[in-house]
């Protein structure tokens, strides 16, 4: 039975829409969370510390050990403050999941360098300084679970949306970050996995309850991610719809790597064309 008991946990972008249903699910069993939010609109801009106060205080009246933390995730330093608050105030650190974040549109002619410096702050850069500042206590603890946030926009191309490649772009690079912490966790007890989820929020421009795509049906499974339960990582959780499937990257069978990777001969550029109905191959049996 899952459990978080006498666990801390730290939800980024928990005051609203998936991380309040990360935060709500996670106290349900039994976790102190700690939320940080800065209270930015939907384009990452502005603040307003009373969102996370309230969202709070609203989780305490149900019962739950819910506490606001204030902190900004924009640089390496506000991120390792914000990990030495919660254990200052608590003694521990047991989970971190990383879910702030936001979308933001920018064709490629309209894509400028601080909108993308933006977005790789929050969305790639702020889950590693996070990761960093948590590895000591973790690593001495001889456990620790992070989730990191990546998007089936960027995963898969059918997906792909215009005006994303700023987005895009920092959601795969978390994914290839994830697989190197969760190696180099593995031996001390970290496990770190990353959640692709969909659900409809501000991002979709809805304020209210959704009438489908409810961010509560993603939630049960990123909590198993931050859990004990969960006792592997280098996965990518696709959630959607109350609905799960877990993914990875894996090299084909037999593969010696780099020098035979069971792909197709071709000695010229000619080869290749002649060759590449065969090298390109789309077709994917379909799950059972």
């Amino acid at each position: 039975m899952i459990t978080f008991q006498h666990q801390v946990v730290l939800v980024t972008g928990g005051a609203r829409g998936l991380g309040l249903a990360y935060v709500r699910c996670i106290a349900k069993l039994g976790a102190i969370v700690f939320i940080q939010d800065i209270g930015a609109d939907s384009q990452g801009n502005g603040s307003d510390p009373t969102i996370a106060q309230r969202s709070a205080q609203m989780l305490q009246a149900e019962g739950f050990d819910v506490r606001a933390i204030t902190g900004s995730l924009s640089s390496r330093e506000e991120c390792h403050q914000l990990v030495k608050h919660v254990i200052q105030q608590s003694g521990q650190l047991n989970a971190v999941i990383h879910n702030a974040g936001w979308v933001a549109y920018q064709p490629i002619e309209q894509l400028n360098e601080e909108s993308f410096d933006h977005m790789l702050s929050i969305a790639t850069k702020a889950p590693l300084w996070l990761a960093q500042a948590a590895w000591p206590t973790m690593k001495s603890a001889g456990y620790g679970r992070i989730v990191v946030t990546t998007s089936c926009r960027a995963l898969y191309g059918q997906y792909a949306q215009i005006g994303l490649a700023a987005y895009a772009a920092a959601k795969m690079a978390i994914v290839g970050a994830m697989n190197i912490l969760n190696l180099e966790g593995e031996k001390h007890g970290i496990i770190v996995n990353a959640v692709s989820p969909v659900a409809k929020t501000r991002m979709w421009g809805i304020e209210d309850e959704p009438n489908e795509l409810h961010p509560a049906d993603v939630a049960p499974g990123v909590a198993f991610l931050a859990s004990s339960a969960c006792q592997s990582g280098g996965w990518i959780l696709r959630a959607a719809n109350g609905q799960f499937h877990a993914t990875k990257a894996l090299e084909a069978e037999h593969v010696d790597y780099p020098r035979n990777i069971q792909g197709v001969s071709a000695k010229t550029a000619q080869d290749v064309v002649e060759q590449w109905s065969k090298i390109a191959i789309t077709d994917v049996e379909p799950r059972k």
